[in-house]
């Protein structure tokens, strides 16, 4: 198969014709996760044409909508626009627009946007590292997080423990949480040894801390821990603590097949755009994002070879 593609297999960003639900054309504008705006309609904060909306309710990009009784600009949900940032996050930055404690954002560092904004695909802890996605399209965040899709994330994960065998079977036959059962779906050494060993882990769900908490449930401590990939998308090793980079027409396309979205173009940008978004690049990652000098810890980001367990598998759902 050759790399060529058709131009059809690209839409440009259609145009939204069909009511649609309130939810997922707030969400494309850019208001938040889907999640974070039946919230907001439970607590009667939004209106729609000068009533206050209900759970269900569709609406057109068109119409006038309020939250907190001030009108939100609807043009960019009037078409999908998905652009896709994949960021090294660092740590002590924390996974939210804005912190009561003042502490950094992952947000202090992503170019500015003029009509559309930033949504975290999924959140970090303040003392997780590595691989975060950002997009303009609501929905596919939204199904990128969603459990439905089955996206796979995996972390590096270095140990304080005496880890065997017996333990890391646990882990993939399913621990009992707080908040339910979770498993690992691999388990992979990457060196290190005596107590402080490192591995690769890969599970299909975003819970709070959930990585940490599986650890923990064994009797042995995460150290430190770095999400290295998030569905088809790996941290690249190029791309420095503290930095982005913006993902290419393919690698967009991907990351939209993997959950059932169609390809849209990347807007072009103008050479303006270009200009500032390279020097913004570019720029010096602020002194939470360095590296604390004498600090060792290094672990590939790449897949380790051999030496995988993975979890038994399932019998088909009937």
């Amino acid at each position: 198969m050759g790399s060529h593609r058709s131009r059809r297999e690209h839409t440009s960003a259609p145009v939204v014709a069909e009511p649609e639900r309130l939810q997922k054309l707030l969400s494309r504008a850019g208001l938040g996760s889907r999640r974070t705006i039946e919230a907001m309609i439970e607590a009667g904060r939004l209106k729609v044409n000068g009533e206050i909306a209900v759970m269900g309710q569709k609406a057109l990009p068109t119409d006038r909508v309020e939250l907190d009784d001030r009108r939100i600009d609807l043009e960019a949900a009037a078409e999908v626009v998905r652009r896709v940032l994949v960021y090294n996050k660092p740590e002590g930055e924390v996974t939210s627009r804005k912190d009561p404690e003042g502490r950094p954002t992952v947000f202090d560092q992503l170019p500015r946007l003029k009509d559309q904004r930033w949504i975290a695909v999924g959140r970090l802890d303040i003392n997780t590292t590595g691989l975060m996605l950002f997009t303009t399209d609501g929905e596919l965040a939204n199904r990128l997080m969603h459990p439905s899709h089955e996206i796979d994330r995996e972390y590096a994960v270095r140990i304080f423990g005496e880890v065997d065998e017996a333990m890391i079977g646990r882990l993939l036959e399913g621990v009992l949480l707080d908040d339910g059962m979770a498993q690992f779906t691999d388990v992979s050494p990457a060196g290190g040894s005596g107590l402080n060993r490192w591995f690769h882990v890969t599970l299909m769900e975003g819970r709070n801390r959930e990585v940490r908490r599986l650890w923990e449930s064994q009797g042995v401590r995460v150290s430190r821990l770095k999400r290295v990939r998030y569905g088809p998308i790996f941290l690249p090793s190029r791309l420095s603590v503290g930095r982005w980079e913006e993902l290419d027409q393919k690698a967009t396309d991907d990351l939209s097949r993997s959950v059932d979205l169609e390809p849209v173009a990347i807007p072009h940008k103008t050479p303006g755009e270009k200009t500032s978004q390279e020097r913004l690049r570019k720029k010096q990652p602020p002194r939470s994002a360095r590296k604390p000098s004498g600090s060792k810890w290094q672990v590939s980001d790449s897949k380790p070879a051999g030496g995988r367990r993975k979890a038994p598998q399932k019998s088909p759902k009937r």
